[in-house]
């Protein structure tokens, strides 16, 4: 069987994507010392790479499978099947500006510069997000129509219209304003960092969470596609578990139809006689935020209530589904 090549990122998404893979029940050995770590499951290779690089790469057919962030996705315009959100390694990309600039939008600000005769320059790893998300500012297209704006790294320039001039920043983009750039579009997960150094947040762009992306040839293989699917079950169903417990209760026959249409079930609750007659055993899956409500209906109308919280709850049917589909 062909084997199935496996992206996973290095960097901010790298300890939580090997602790997702580690309960989806995959070993993985010689992750400190390599690039190449090997995988308890034989028909997959995997290989640690930037994110950054990951889309481009699945899209490409480099690798079948990768996971990434979604705002990578979008930078890198890359053509991928997006399969999973992994919800994980939530960020936001945002426009910030020092706080000392009196201004609440990019809209402002571009109104204020422009009106001074200034320049305004942005600092971005996020190249094309940035450029398409300054054309697609009102005031920027009433004013220059579809003009391009500079986008300046070391080795090419794109664009011709410098009124504004977006920068390639290589990290420590917050450390760029007020000297260097007057404004930076960055990722935050909490904002302290633009606190610490004195911005603040004007424009949300996008929010990312990583996600598990394949490759659309890839998925026309029968066997590759096989194989990406356990992948995808086994990831959603630890993601799944969280948010969910499973519940064993013991009941009486009076009680038992009352019960039953209290509990939601992920099909149905399963019920069973105990061996001490007009007693039942009903076990079910519920949602963990649904818990606390039900407790009190649980108090009255049932005993011996036992609570676990499941490792891994499996969509066997909507991956069959998705699989048919494909």
């Amino acid at each position: 069987m062909a084997l199935v090549k496996f992206a996973i990122p290095k960097g901010s998404l790298e300890k939580a994507t090997f602790d997702l893979l580690e309960r989806a029940w995959y070993k993985i050995y010689g992750r400190e010392r390599t690039y190449r770590p090997k995988i308890s499951d034989p028909q997959i290779e995997l290989k640690i790479l930037r994110p950054q690089e990951i889309p481009i790469f699945v899209a490409e057919g480099l690798h079948d499978v990768g996971i990434t962030g979604r705002d990578w996705i979008q930078e890198g315009r890359a053509d991928v099947e997006t399969l999973l959100d992994l919800e994980y390694g939530r960020v936001k990309l945002v426009v910030a500006v020092p706080k000392d600039l009196d201004v609440a939008s990019l809209t402002d600000l571009f109104r204020r510069f422009w009106r001074q005769g200034r320049k305004v320059r942005i600092s971005a790893e996020y190249l094309n997000i940035t450029a398409d998300y300054v054309k697609a500012n009102p005031l920027y297209r009433r004013t220059f129509g579809r003009k391009e704006p500079l986008v300046i790294t070391p080795w090419w320039r794109r664009g011709t219209n410098d009124r504004v001039s977006i920068y390639l920043s290589f990290g420590a983009t917050e450390a760029k304003p007020p000297e260097d750039t007057d404004v930076i579009i960055d990722v935050i997960e909490t904002g302290t960092t633009l606190e610490r150094n004195n911005l603040k947040p004007i424009e949300t762009i996008l929010e990312s969470t990583a996600v598990l992306i394949a490759n659309r040839r890839a998925l026309r293989d029968r066997q590759k596609r096989e194989k990406i699917y356990d992948i995808m079950t086994l990831l959603k169903g630890v993601i799944d578990s969280e948010k969910k417990l499973h519940i064993f209760v013991n009941v009486r026959q009076e009680n038992l139809e009352k019960l039953l249409r209290a509990l939601p079930a992920l099909k149905r609750p399963t019920i069973s006689p105990l061996s001490a007659p007009g007693w039942y055993s009903v076990n079910t899956i519920v949602e963990k935020q649904q818990f606390l409500t039900l407790l009190p209906v649980l108090r009255r109308l049932a005993q011996g209530l036992v609570v676990h919280e499941p490792q891994q709850i499996l969509p066997l049917e909507e991956i069959a589904r998705n699989e048919a589909h494909e």
